[in-house]
């Protein structure tokens, strides 16, 4: 805390001594006040005279006594005493010439002056003492008001003298000696509410937007500079007197430091701000050092005033600091602009606005620019401008963050398309690689089964068939969920039997179960429609994985299959199909949960029973296609009922419904087939297919290109066609023959897509590019020879 001013205790004797060999001292002039425009304001420095008595506490009799102090005329409109912690004294004569009473409210020193004693001598000798400054509280002031202002009043024709004492604890002492008439100080305050409510709004609005922005962004230079805008602003209302008058009106330590902390973090979030925002890093290494110097240099400083009672010295230092700052943003920006031709001219302008509306506050506390509001304000109107135009660099920062995360998101989704890609292509390539085996193991197992009559060979075929079917449901499982994700999956509708497939997928289940040791029962409704319009491969996939999970997770009991119908009205009928089993069961907490990919009911079961966890979330999507609903209801070692409802188109019977029985014989009538195939096992499959065709030829080729040289030398009537092979794939090798290539009279031979791809992108291509019909792998014989047939007759 600052010391006490105090009166140095003279005896009685020696006082009335000096008063009676000094006493009135004549001054070396007096402003005569005469009535005047009331609208201006008077500068009475040319009248006034003044004397630093140091560090020592001298009273306003030893000052106005003592022969042996020197006053001095102040010479300049605003006498500037530098950073001081010294005691000033001023001493002024003003007489009234009119025949009117003037009244006068004098102003000097500035808001944030510690001590301010005006002492007023009439002339009846009598003494009027009036007080001011922040060391003080608020409510002790002479007159309230957040400058250091006195009311003078004078008589006609009255002569008064003034003895003015002044006392800061450092900060930078300038003495302006204006009197302002009541019209004169009450425009000029007004003025200065508008201006300096308008100063701090554009700060405070700066401030919270930024603060906005980083909790928004989360870029820390939206934070430093609304840091740097709340400080620079507490600064200026430290300096204007509105902290101390309306934040700390008692006075206290931190009302008389709060310039010292407010200036220091100021200048370090100003710093931090450039540092990030010019990415000085970057460019400058030592010059991103000496930031972190001056950050140090200001967190001692602030620590000293805990430490050090005389604060002379801080004042001086932060705005040392403050100005060694501003040169390292200004070399920074010089360095910037050699490096990269560049410059961020807002910025520049902002930091150009600071350091001219500092230089015009100083050049004022030399007298070399006069006193007005533009020069008292200086600072402030650099700061307000800095604040403008560095918020426009900020809207340049807010373009470019945008044009950066919009880049990000432009490069980002390529990089999704990428991976779309490439991932379609790895199921696409997996699809291939994995199908093509099965294909050869499932043909060559039930060319075994056929041709033994071994019972061990039949059983054996029997095993290998049921694990081949199920690594290929696995497969398509995987492939089903991509073309979900991509909603590629779509409905395929036809007219077919819909009981006999029913029938159909419960006998190979029955076969399943009783090798399990299972009982399965499939129970047919009443009034079941024979033939109806839909998906056979998507319904086929549906009851396939409810029954397979019935099958799965059952290891001892039962699996019901029940099969009903309900008419409805245009034609409709929904189907309702119920699988029941004596499982494991599934939890309540887990039920919600089941048709969620990679999903089971616990990682145990996945370990114990295998799968991927992909078929009731498939299961679902598919229902959800055909707008049906799916229900399961289950208990914990009880069992699972799963209820799947779809509605089904009727198809009327104009005919009796043949048979689709396996053709009692393969005879093509002497056709000619060309297999266009690279894979060896692919090929011995399809020769195990045709060895028993009648009257059938069947030729290979190992690439597309040595497909249509075959083609060009020999005539076929019909093409299975490969995909994925070296040199030429069946894709080029298609085109060229449509193209012509083989020979104009062969540009129209049927091409089978014979391929272990089942994206649907292919099967669009495909015939896209003159294909006539797909075929994925493993192929089935029948299947393959009546499609042959349709296309060759």
């Amino acid at each position: 805390m600052r010391k006490p001013i105090t009166l140095i205790n003279w005896g009685h004797l020696c006082c009335l001594i000096t008063f009676l060999l000094a006493a009135f001292e004549p001054l070396n002039a007096q402003f005569l006040l005469q009535k005047s425009n009331p609208e201006e304001a008077i500068s009475i420095h040319s009248k006034a005279e003044y004397v630093d008595v140091g560090k020592v506490d001298v009273s306003f009799e030893q000052i106005r006594t003592i022969r042996a102090f020197q006053f001095l005329p102040m010479e300049k409109e605003n006498r500037d005493f530098g950073f001081t912690n010294h005691n000033i004294w001023v001493r002024f004569q003003l007489k009234n010439t009119t025949n009117e009473p003037l009244n006068y409210y004098f102003e000097t020193a500035r808001p944030i002056t510690d001590v301010a004693e005006l002492f007023v001598i009439k002339q009846d000798n009598s003494v009027s003492k009036f007080i001011s400054g922040d060391a003080i509280p608020f409510d002790q002031r002479s007159y309230k008001v957040r400058k250091t202002i006195f009311k003078i009043s004078l008589a006609p024709q009255e002569l008064q003298q003034f003895y003015l004492h002044v006392k800061s604890d450092g900060e930078q002492l300038s003495m302006p000696m204006v009197l302002h008439s009541s019209e004169n100080i009450l425009e000029e305050s007004s003025f200065e509410q508008f201006i300096f409510g308008f100063f701090y709004g554009i700060l405070l609005i700066a401030a919270i937007l930024y603060l906005f922005f980083y909790f928004a962004m989360r870029d820390k230079t939206f934070f430093f500079y609304s840091m740097y805008v709340v400080f620079i602003g507490l600064l200026q209302f430290s300096i204007d007197g509105y902290f101390y008058k309306f934040v700390t009106p008692q006075s206290g330590w931190f009302s008389l430091h709060a310039v010292i902390i407010f200036a220091s973090l100021a200048s370090f979030f100003l710093g931090c701000y450039a540092q990030v925002y010019l990415k000085i890093k970057q460019f400058n290494t030592t010059i991103n050092k000496a930031f972190y110097v001056v950050y140090g240099i200001d967190l001692l400083l602030i620590i000293s005033l805990f430490i050090i009672p005389d604060h002379a010295y801080a004042y001086p230092i932060a705005n040392g600091l403050g100005l060694i700052l501003l040169l390292l943003i200004i070399a920074s920006q010089f360095i910037i602009l050699l490096r990269t031709k560049k410059i961020d001219r807002f910025f520049a302008t902002g930091i150009f606005f600071l350091i001219a509306g500092f230089v015009v506050f100083i050049l004022k506390n030399f007298g070399v620019l006069p006193i007005n509001f533009l020069t008292e304000n200086g600072s402030k109107l650099g700061t307000g401008m800095e604040v403008i135009f560095l918020s426009l660099s900020m809207a340049n920062l807010i373009r470019n963050l945008k044009n950066e995360r919009e880049e990000l998101q432009t490069l980002a989704l390529q990089k999704a398309e990428e991976m779309n890609e490439l991932k379609s292509y790895f199921l696409s390539n997996i699809s291939h690689e994995l199908r093509t085996p099965l294909n050869a193991i499932l043909n060559t197992a039930k060319s075994m089964a056929n041709d033994s009559q071994d019972e061990q060979i039949q059983n054996g075929s029997q095993i290998i068939k049921y694990s081949t079917y199920s690594l290929l449901n696995s497969v398509n499982d995987i492939l089903d969920f991509s073309k979900i994700e991509k909603n590629e999956i779509k409905l395929e509708l036809s007219e077919f039997d819909l009981v006999k497939t029913v029938e159909h997928i419960a006998t190979n289940f029955s076969r399943e179960a009783k090798d399990k040791g299972l009982e399965f029962t499939f129970i047919k409704g009443d009034d079941l429609p024979q033939l109806v319009k839909g998906d056979i491969a998507r319904l086929s996939q549906i009851l396939q994985n409810i029954l397979s999970n019935g099958l799965k997770f059952t290891n001892e009991g039962f699996v019901k299959f029940k099969l009903e119908a309900k008419k409805g009205k245009d034609h409709k009928t929904k189907i309702t199909f119920i699988v029941s089993d004596t499982g494991v069961g599934i939890s309540k907490e887990k039920i919600n949960s089941i048709f969620d990919s990679f999903s089971q009911e616990g990682i145990n079961n996945k370990r114990k029973f295998g799968g991927l966890g992909l078929g009731l979330y498939i299961v679902k999507h598919l229902v959800n296609l055909h707008d049906g609903k799916i229900k399961v209801d289950s208990t914990i070692g009880l069992g699972t009922v799963c209820t799947i409802s779809l509605d089904y188109e009727t198809v009327a019977i104009k005919k009796e419904i043949e048979t689709a029985a396996a053709p009692s014989d393969y005879d093509l009538n002497g056709k000619a087939i060309l297999v266009v195939e690279d894979n060896a096992m692919n090929q011995m499959v399809i020769k195990m297919i045709t060895k028993k065709w009648l009257n059938t030829t069947v030729d290979f080729a190992n690439n597309g290109q040595e497909g249509v040289q075959k083609l060009m030398e020999k005539d076929y009537d019909i093409i299975l066609m490969d995909l994925q092979m070296p040199i030429m794939d069946g894709y080029e090798a298609t085109i060229a023959i449509r193209n012509g290539e083989a020979g104009e009279d062969k540009k129209s031979i049927p091409i089978i897509a014979l391929t272990a791809d089942v994206m649907e992108t292919t099967k669009t291509r495909v015939i896209e590019i003159g294909m006539n019909k797909y075929l994925s792998k493993p192929v089935d014989k029948d299947t393959l020879f009546e499609i042959i047939k349709l296309l060759v007759s």
